[in-house]
């Protein structure tokens, strides 16, 4: 693997981290201003799970047509 490549794999992964992170942020920050939905962080957690199952399926999709 060429150096640009393992750059850019890198880079694309911090992008990953950084909206998972901003994602579940989010998450905890609409069930903490509306607490009649559920707990914060059982929302956060739920909807960052889900997050890692799409981005696993994408990237096992292009690791397959590739």
């Amino acid at each position: 693997m060429s150096t640009l490549n393992l750059t850019l794999a890198l880079f694309v992964g911090l992008l990953l981290v950084l909206v998972f992170v901003l994602f579940m942020a989010g998450l905890a920050y609409v069930t903490h201003r509306h607490p009649r939905l559920e707990k914060p962080l059982t929302v956060a957690f739920g909807g960052g799970g889900v997050l890692v199952a799409v981005v696993v399926g994408l990237v096992a999709v292009v690791a397959l047509t590739t």
